[in-house]
């Protein structure tokens, strides 16, 4: 049923791409900020509960009627999996913003690349030039096709729609849960530090399939040893393993300086060969692509494998 409902998932979204910010986002965003506002008092074991809570009760209800479904009738338990997994994955929740990008750049038209770039990302790009732009969209197109696409498929295939459920929950409390910075005299809050520290351990084995899956569809030597070289450089090291991986099976330079707000911001290189420009955006379409084709004929493997068994 994984196999089925991850393909008919990706047709539907083809054809009728969900408003993932109306539908998905803000939702979560408005439920991460209420338990924010009824446990948040700077504790860490408060900021367990809650996310305990926030994690917890939705996956017993969606993973109980599952179970519940699939026992009235398989094709009823699919559908309930199809929907959460429509709601969870998808390609449209940020290739809209890559492409449009993509063809601004390619149009020379800067300021309107730079416009779709600090939308797209929360960062300021008013100084930053064609080549800078690139490699940004490269490296947020890598990081988000894991996000929307390779780790929810994941983890449903391993936990069912809990699992992906599990994903994106834990996700949206990772990233609306951080800490403001303290005033002086005052300590720091610690109410999202388990939920950064969660999903850090959930997404540790889904991020290294995905950057695996570049490898594999991609230059795999220059790959594998960049993750081993380059990835522990990357200021978060998780999404380090993911671009060194992506930026070795692709044959580009991804990092480097770029020009922020008002200053040079010195980053790390990562990958072999020229930096990025516009012209390897279309690789970077076509790797992702590749991947997902490789983790679907694996998923149809094991499907066969368990008819035959």
């Amino acid at each position: 049923m994984t196999l089925f409902s991850a393909l008919i998932a990706l047709f539907i979204e083809q054809f009728l791409p969900l408003p993932a910010d109306r539908w998905v986002d803000q939702p979560l965003r408005r439920f991460s900020l209420w338990l924010a506002g009824k446990f948040d008092d700077g504790q860490y074991k408060h900021g367990v509960v809650a996310w305990c809570l926030g994690i917890g009760v939705p996956i017993l209800v969606v993973q109980g009627l599952y179970v519940f479904l699939w026992w009235a009738h398989p094709v009823l338990a699919a559908l309930l999996g199809l929907f959460v997994l429509y709601l969870t994955m998808g390609f449209r929740q940020f290739s809209h913003f890559f492409t449009d990008l993509q063809l601004a750049l390619q149009a020379d038209e800067l300021d309107r690349a730079r416009s779709l770039l600090a939308q797209w990302t929360g960062r300021n790009a008013d100084r930053m030039n064609a080549s800078e732009m690139a490699r940004v969209a490269i490296e947020q197109a890598l990081v988000a096709s894991h996000r929307h696409v390779f780790a929810p498929l994941f983890c449903f295939a391993l936990l069912g729609p809990g699992g992906a459920l599990l994903y994106r929950l834990s996700a949206a409390f990772n990233r609306h849960w951080k800490a403001p910075a303290a005033l002086p005299g005052q300590e720091a809050s610690r109410f999202g530090d388990f939920a950064r520290r969660a999903f850090d351990l959930i997404d540790w084995l889904p991020i290294r399939l995905t950057a695996t899956g570049f490898a594999v569809v991609g230059d795999f030597e220059d790959a594998i040893y960049c993750w081993r070289s380059q990835a522990s450089h990357w200021p978060d090291i998780t999404s380090g393993v993911l671009l060194s991986s992506g930026a070795g099976a692709m044959g580009i330079s991804l990092g480097l300086p770029l020009h922020a707000d008002l200053d040079v911001e010195d980053r790390p290189e990562l990958g072999l060969g020229d930096p990025a420009d516009v012209d390897h955006m279309q690789s970077t379409i076509g790797l992702v692509w590749r991947t997902l084709v490789l983790g679907l004929l694996v998923l149809a493997l094991f499907w066969v494998a368990s008819w035959v068994g």
